[in-house]
Formats: structure tokens, C-alpha cells, sequence
């Protein structure tokens, strides 16, 4: 499994790396320069090597807690937006001036969720990654802390760094942290060992991966696993391990948890609908409808609607769910919310004859459609 490792590792084209709060920051709030310093030179080899590198990074808000003579992350969201804005640039000279040193440019993307949800925006965020990349720029990508609210969140950078994977079309993921991966008990415990390759995560249910992380993070385990689960699905592999053994993982050492790819990759919109959108509404579907979206991949049709709630418009996000009100799938809808309850019930040749040749698209494309 080591010699897989490192060909895919030796092989990648392009690998996205994260590294979070806990790691880039000192006990005081303020950056470890010594840590910044060593994950600069391992990028620089990286692309010394030939591949493409994009880095994905938290800490504006923890390095905006010792400018703001604050010891602790704050909780409440003014405050964090407030050291996220102190503390980005911060950051972002750090980085600047350590890639220089190594003659390497860097450019600052920040995102939110809008800019991956709405389709207009995550190409706008494809476009730009992929001229940077082109004109041999690392990309420096974090949330955009400073004015994301909680409903726009991220909530934390191992999702959003599961997705700009997939969006720069990377081959290898790289979750940097503050322990060396995923242990079949938290670190610490008696007994606990590291695990070393996990080919299903669907297997892991029984492991005890609670917390949250440190206190100048808003990660933990869970949300680590989640981004593995996003990115082994869509054909990337995954490395979970500590920040000093970053040069080692980027090797092919056999250091931290490897997350060997398991999917193929699906189309960019499908990923943002499966796992970075928040539902407009609800449309609930009938037993026959859901058979026809989950079984044979069909559209949903007005036909097949019983119910809709929730306030939204045309190309909005919107949850699918069967008479039980399970979750079963999420699209983007064709007509506003209050269209749609005149139109249920009805087949696709009724409302054309009814109302016109427009009426007879479905209310939510299998195209922009993902069974979850």
C-alpha cells in the first residue's frame, strides 16, 4: 500500500494541502513563523517537482488575537469577523514574503459559500484558480471570514478544502492538523493506535473521532473525515496527518492516514449540490417519483410532487424528499415556489396544453440533480 502511495503521490499532476488554526498558531494567538516557514519550503519542493500546488489555509482569526489583545478565539461573529480582518493580512505577508524567498508568487483567493453554490460564481472561482495555476501562481485560499455570516459559512476549511479539490481538479489531498491521523481512539487514550489506511470510511462508525479540535480551531476529526468522504468519492486521494510531518506526506512517507481515491469524479455543480449547498425549500415527492429519481435517474417531474415549502426562485437549491420526508436528493429548481403547487399532480402534456410549450420541462433537470 506504501508503493500505491507514493505513485499516486509521485504521479499527481496537481495536490491541494490544508492546514488548519491549531497548527499555524502560537499558545498567545500569534503566528508560529517557524511552522509557516518549514510548510513554505515543503510547497517549494513540491513544485520544484514539476506539480501544481494550492494551498488551502485557516488562520486569519488566530492570527488576529494577539494584534487584538484577545487570548482566546471569540465565539460571538462580530468579533471573529474582526480578527479575521486583522489577521488575514497578516497571514498573507507572511506567506508572500516565505514563497519569495523561494521565487515563488502567491495570490489570495477568499471564498464564501455563495461562491461554489451559485453557478455563476463557482465558475468565476474555477476561472480564476485556473489562470493563477497557468501563470505558475500558488493559490492561498481561505474563507472569507471577514464577512461570511452564519448562514454563508464554510463552518470549516476541511469541507472547503474537499472542494476547491475537486474544483482545481487536483489528483492528491493533503489534511494537515494537529495530530499525525486518524487513531482508533483519541490520541492519548490507552491503546489508541493510528490507523493507517482506510479504503471505506463507511466502516469507521464505530471509532470514537468526537471533538472539536483546539481551541483556536473550528475543526475536529469529524469534519477531517467528512472532507476524506468528499474527496475519496470524487477520485482524489487522501493523506490526514500532523503539520510536521508535512514533507514526509508529500513524499509518499507512510506517515498519517491514507484515504486511497474510491469514486469517480462527477461533475463540479453535482459536488457544490451533494455537499457545500443550503436548500432553498423542499419539494416532497410521491413513492413513483422517488423510485424514478433514485432507481432509473430520472427527472422530477410536476407529476410526481405532493408538497412544496420553503421560499424560492427559479435555479435555487432545493431538497427532494419521499412521502416520509427522508432526504433523498437535491436539485436546482426551474420554476419560483409559488409556481410549482399550481403545476403538481399534473403530467408534462397537460400543463403544455394548459399553459404553453414552457410548462412541459421538469421542475428539477436531471442534470443539475444529485441523489444523496
Amino acid at each position: 500500500m506504501t508503493g500505491d502511495r507514493q505513485a499516486t503521490i509521485g504521479d499527481a499532476q496537481r495536490i491541494v494541502v490544508k492546514i488548519g488554526s491549531s497548527s499555524l498558531a502560537t499558545t498567545d494567538g500569534g503566528l508560529n513563523h517557524a511552522r509557516v516557514d518549514a510548510l513554505v519550503a515543503t510547497l517549494a519542493e513540491v513544485r520544484a517537482r514539476g506539480q501544481d500546488v494550492v494551498l488551502v489555509s485557516s488562520g486569519a482569526i488566530a492570527a488576529g488575537l494577539a494584534p487584538l489583545q484577545l487570548r482566546l478565539r471569540p465565539t460571538d461573529l462580530a468579533a471573529q469577523q474582526a480578527a479575521a480582518a486583522v489577521g488575514q493580512g497578516l497571514l498573507l505577508a507572511r506567506y508572500t514574503d516565505r514563497f519569495a524567498s523561494q521565487g515563488l508568487t502567491v495570490g489570495q483567493v477568499l471564498l464564501t459559500v455563495e461562491d461554489v453554490t451559485r453557478r455563476s460564481h463557482y465558475r468565476n472561482a474555477q476561472q480564476t484558480l485556473d489562470t493563477l495555476l497557468s501563470m505558475g501562481v500558488v493559490p492561498i485560499i481561505n474563507e472569507n471570514d471577514a464577512v461570511a455570516t452564519q448562514e454563508i459559512r464554510f463552518g470549516d476549511n476541511d469541507r472547503l478544502a474537499a472542494l476547491v479539490s475537486h474544483l482545481v481538479h487536483a489528483d492528491v489531498l493533503v489534511l494537515l492538523s494537529d495530530v499525525d491521523g486518524l487513531h482508533t481512539a483519541p490520541p492519548g487514550t490507552p491503546g489508541a493506535q493510528r490507523v493507517e489506511v482506510v479504503d471505506d470510511i463507511c466502516e469507521l462508525s464505530g471509532l470514537d473521532v468526537g471533538g472539536t479540535g483546539s481551541s483556536l480551531g473550528s475543526g475536529g476529526m469529524v469534519t477531517k473525515l467528512e472532507a476524506a468522504r468528499i474527496a475519496t468519492g470524487a477520485g482524489i486521494s487522501t493523506i490526514l496527518t500532523s503539520a510536521d510531518r508535512a514533507a514526509e506526506a508529500v513524499r509518499g512517507a507512510a506517515v498519517g492516514t491514507w484515504f486511497p481515491a474510491n469514486g469517480k469524479r462527477r461533475p463540479a455543480r453535482l459536488l457544490w449540490l451533494a455537499h457545500a449547498t443550503n436548500a432553498a425549500g423542499d419539494l416532497w415527492l410521491d413513492a413513483g417519483a422517488v423510485r424514478a429519481v433514485v432507481e432509473r435517474k430520472a427527472s422530477l417531474l410536476a407529476a410526481g410532487i405532493t408538497k412544496v415549502t420553503g421560499d424560492f426562485g427559479s435555479g435555487e437549491p432545493v431538497n427532494l424528499r419521499g412521502p416520509d420526508g427522508a432526504l433523498v436528493a437535491r436539485g436546482l429548481a426551474s420554476y419560483d415556489s409559488d409556481e410549482i403547487p399550481s403545476l403538481m399532480g399534473k403530467r408534462t402534456t397537460e400543463l403544455a396544453a394548459e399553459r404553453g410549450a414552457g410548462y412541459d420541462r421538469a421542475v428539477v433537470h436531471r442534470d443539475v440533480l444529485v441523489v444523496l
